[in-house]
């Protein structure tokens, strides 16, 4: 499936598969011109762009995940965890980062900072009902299915 990328400055970097079985597509920093890294400081945050934009198709959604390395080597992650694009959005795409580590962390421009997954999004409507189906789980929460 082809996706449909823009370049929103010249010297953007278009995502990249790592491998040619990978999941997702790595997303470039880009900070302002002339700055050349940008500091996360402990349980700090940072809203990356990348310079780019993308089509995703209708029926589909965009999903920004961690990328392993960071994740686990330098504490990491997209601050909301999982980051949604929808198929109708077409402005930049931004990372927001936060250091979940003890140490201060520099991203440099140009650096792989998360991955875009693109993947089916079923088309739902919500209806409201006063008796919802019987489980064997019912409404048992938390930790009700084993903590091991």
């Amino acid at each position: 499936m082809k996706i449909p990328c823009k370049k929103l400055r010249e010297n953007a970097i278009l995502p990249t598969r790592g491998t040619a079985l990978a999941a997702g597509v790595d997303l470039y920093a880009l900070l302002p011109d002339g700055q050349e890294s940008a500091a996360v400081a402990p349980q700090g945050k940072y809203l990356f762009p990348t310079g780019i934009a993308v089509e995703i198709p209708e029926g589909y959604v965009g999903l920004v995940f961690a990328r392993s390395g960071i994740a686990t080597k330098r504490q990491l992650a997209p601050a909301n965890c999982v980051g949604v694009i929808d198929a109708d959005y077409r402005g930049e795409l931004r990372v927001f980062l936060q250091n979940n580590g003890t140490e201060t962390q520099t991203v440099e421009n140009g650096e792989r900072i998360a991955q875009l997954v693109i993947t089916p999004c079923l088309d739902i409507e919500i209806e409201e009902t006063d008796e919802l189906s019987e489980t064997l789980r019912g409404a048992s929460g938390f930790g009700s299915t084993g903590t091991h």
